[in-house]
């Protein structure tokens, strides 16, 4: 097969799939992972796709990176119901951060109308209160595409330069035993990094995360003043009896 005939196929594959990694492509095109990379380094310096470290991606998801971070957004519902009560808790004036997780972006409807000041590393945030009455401070630093967010030491001195009354952050884990854990180690800094500096820490985390133990333990509960969560009460008991403030929404 042609390289113009591969091009073809693999933007069929990308509108199907909108990411595809480089060995499904190798597998589907029966060509070596050796070519698939060459035709993806070729296509994208063309402006046809975008290169992650695994694959590719359809290059709008990338332009609309509310879309991207939403595509597989699941427990909906639940987010919501978390995020209106956490809205409750930001008072006009006030400095927040907001961390790059699911949850705390479905947090953006809820307070595009409050004159406030929000410092993030996430791009969908960015993108969903541009042009609302919130004042945006975007961190700076490595852009990570996979999650549209900014990570590194540069985005951790830009976090220390500055205080917040509060800070809205998620979790891949939280246990009773082991505290808060994640699948990253970027993602853990920056949350302790928000947590350093923050007046109120908010834990937003939808029943799913309760009693998970991920793949870095990176901090105790006592980071955390406030979780709030859509879990029933037996299951936020231990957390309860540790001491935690927990907010448990119907």
């Amino acid at each position: 097969m042609s390289f113009q005939n591969r091009k073809q196929t693999i933007l069929r594959l990308l509108e199907e799939k909108e990411e595809v990694e480089v060995k499904e492509f190798a597998q589907l095109l029966n060509i070596s992972e050796i070519t698939i990379r060459r035709d993806l380094i070729q296509m994208a310096s063309e402006g046809l796709l975008h290169r992650t470290h695994g694959g590719a991606m359809r290059l709008s998801l990338v332009q609309n990176p509310v879309t991207f971070s939403n595509k597989t957004t699941t427990n909906a519902e639940q987010k919501d119901k978390i995020c209106r009560a956490a809205a409750q808790f930001i008072q006009e004036g006030d400095i927040i951060f907001m961390d790059c997780g699911s949850t705390v972006f479905r947090l953006c409807p809820y307070i595009r109308h409050k004159k406030i000041k929000v410092i993030t590393n996430s791009l969908p945030v960015v993108y969903e209160l541009q042009g609302s009455s919130v004042s945006i401070n975007l961190i700076g630093g490595e852009l990570d595409v996979e999650r549209q967010a900014i990570h590194g030491s540069i985005a951790e001195e830009h976090i220390k330069r500055y205080r917040a009354n509060r800070a809205f952050i998620g979790v891949d884990g939280i246990s009773p035993e082991n505290g808060l854990s994640a699948l990253s180690e970027k993602e853990a800094s920056i949350t302790l990094a928000m947590v350093a500096h923050s007046a109120q820490v908010y834990l937003l985390c939808d029943a799913t995360k309760l009693g998970q133990d991920k793949y870095l333990q990176f901090a105790g509960l006592d980071i955390i003043h406030t979780l709030i969560t859509d879990a029933d009460l037996k299951k936020v008991k231990p957390y309860q009896d540790q001491g935690l403030q927990v907010i448990c929404v119907e």
